[in-house]
């Protein structure tokens, strides 16, 4: 049987670089195997999808060795053109992938150019548009549609020819939740009934391990660990902890064992070892959220509504009302302190991109008025920050090595990861002035867990330093370690504004997968191992206290 996706011994240099991006890697995929690729930023996970798609090397130039077949296609003798004929392909930036000038053009397309009859191009459009949750969307313009939103459609244009081959760039980078559930159901459907081999790069892994054959794990362009994923996790623990889910995290510290692949099993394994942690409906109404932190976390947003400082910014009665009769923003009231740290959430098209154009002055609002200072804004398409070919022409050389990026100075913008493009974009809106409120639209975007970690430093530093901090992002791990407070939006307007341990501990959707595990009684991983910790000595406790009243 040809295997769908098969590397032997390629590596892959990018032009004008002294270290390869992929070091002599070989393996295969089998026709409807569900693959994950994990690995830290910059570890060649992008590099091995451009690969497989034949943009390495025909688009990106470099040098090339060894040999990599997709379908029974040689990626040597073959197009990028030729192989989306076996290969639908998602990149991080789905911005730059979509082409066609309303959502149900650019589903048809592809169909179209496979010259099918009218009335299968239709159907293939429905389908994948139901599929995607993207059916109400199909008259819309792509120039209005959200991130998420953007990056559904592109992800619909990639699977509606039904491709052997599926090759994923955090595909649920940009989603809500809900969202990132119905599209790993959509895969799981390609994969089990269509027989398509989903090969799938993410950083947040808690999102898809459960749904996955095999981990590939790379590092420094190689493979470090092929595994199923219960062994993909045990291997991370030892060897690459950044790696590890926050549930397969919070069980490591704690000393329990086997790692969770998924919250189930970890809800199944507390049940079984009889620590019931679970706090859902116990939680008391004011302070007692389950940690210390959690109180000094009301306490101070308590001091902050309470002191009545001049607003870094501030909304009042704002609305945006577009052409067609769409209103993105209903009356919305928003106060932002200065050195304030603050989430915003909530599902894709909610308003919350909108918001943080408006607080920029990207645009104007219908109804209301906004006050405050200077605004920087990072929006989520990072490579439109980058105008020249080279990263170190960029930033002066202190600032790049500041950011991480030293090491990539003679790289052009395009060829960085995704993560690493996320961090040259930050740096260069952040060089300068210091602003007064620092605005970032989904910065965790292709970012690991050592970037996020570095990246929660900054931003507490600039709000150390006066700086309003608001980030409008999905990724509740992040927000949980970031955020003082959380504003949800829903259909354009705050619909919860409180600290963040109360937006996230309870919730099904908007909750890290440590306070889904625990029911709200933790929102960390290190939370939630100490609290496992003192139940497990309170569990042991009490049979040694047993055993000596049996004696």
């Amino acid at each position: 049987m040809t295997a769908a996706l098969r590397l032997d011994r390629v590596s892959y240099r990018y032009p004008g670089t002294a270290t390869p991006a992929l070091r002599d890697i070989s393996l295969a995929v089998a026709p409807g195997e569900f693959v994950v690729l994990a690995g830290g930023s910059g570890s060649g996970k992008s590099t091995l999808l451009r690969a497989a798609s034949a943009l390495v090397p025909h688009f990106h130039g470099g040098e090339f060795t060894g040999r990599l077949e997709v379908g029974g296609l040689d990626t040597r003798a073959h197009e990028p053109a030729d192989i989306a004929a076996v290969a639908g392909t998602l990149f991080q930036d789905p911005e730059t992938q979509v082409v066609m000038g309303t959502v149900r053009a650019e589903l048809a397309f592809p169909l179209e150019n496979r010259g099918l009859a009218a009335a299968a191009v239709a159907r293939g459009v429905e389908e994948a548009a139901l599929a995607l949750g993207i059916a109400p969307l199909l008259e819309r313009s792509t120039h209005e549609l959200s991130g998420g939103e953007l990056q559904r459609v592109a992800l619909g244009a990639a699977l509606v020819g039904r491709p052997r081959v599926a090759l994923l760039d955090e595909p649920t980078s940009q989603l809500d939740p809900v969202a990132g559930d119905e599209l790993l159901g959509v895969l799981r459907r390609l994969n089990e009934e269509w027989g398509t081999a989903v090969i799938l790069a993410e950083h947040r892994l808690e999102r898809c391990l459960s749904a996955a054959d095999r981990v590939i794990a790379l590092r420094d362009g190689a493979v470090a660990c092929d595994a199923h994923p219960r062994g993909f996790l045990d291997w991370a623990a030892e060897h690459q902890p950044e790696l590890q889910t926050p549930g397969a995290r919070m069980f490591s510290l704690a000393g329990l064992h086997p790692l969770p692949v998924s919250v189930k099993d970890a809800r199944r394994a507390l049940a079984a070892a009889r620590l019931d942690v679970d706090i859902r409906g116990q939680r008391a109404p004011d302070d007692a959220g389950g940690s210390p932190q959690h109180a000094q976390a009301v306490s101070r947003w308590r001091r902050s509504r309470a002191g009545r400082v001049e607003p870094a910014l501030a909304f009042s009665s704002v609305w945006l009302e577009l052409k067609g009769s769409r209103t993105v923003l209903r009356g919305v009231d928003l106060e932002i302190a200065p050195g304030e740290r603050v989430a915003l959430m909530g599902r894709n098209g909610a308003g919350k991109s909108t918001l943080l154009k408006v607080a920029a002055g990207l645009l104007t609002p219908t109804r209301g008025r906004l006050r405050g200072g200077r605004v920087a804004l990072l929006l989520q398409s990072p490579g439109d920050y980058a105008l020249r070919d080279r990263v170190g022409d960029e930033l002066p050389a202190a600032v790049l090595a500041a950011a991480g990026l030293a090491a990539r100075a003679d790289r052009h913008p395009r060829d960085l990861s995704g993560g690493e493009r996320q961090r040259l974009a930050l740096a260069i809106v952040l060089h300068g002035k210091r602003p007064a409120v620092v605005c970032l639209d989904e910065p965790t975007r292709g970012m690991d867990r050592g970037d996020k970690g570095a990246l929660g430093v900054l931003l507490a530093e600039l709000a150390g330093a006066g700086s309003a901090v608001i980030v409008a992002t999905h990724d509740a791990e992040f927000v949980a370690a970031f955020a003082q407070r959380t504003v949800l939006l829903g259909d354009g307007r705050p619909v919860a504004d409180a600290p963040t341990a109360d937006v996230l501990a309870g919730g099904w959707y908007f909750a890290t997968q440590t306070a889904r595990i625990l029911g709200g009684a933790a929102l960390l991983p290190e939370d939630g191992a100490a609290l496992l910790r003192r139940e497990t000595r309170g569990e042991a406790g009490d049979r040694a206290l047993s055993a000596r009243a049996d004696g």
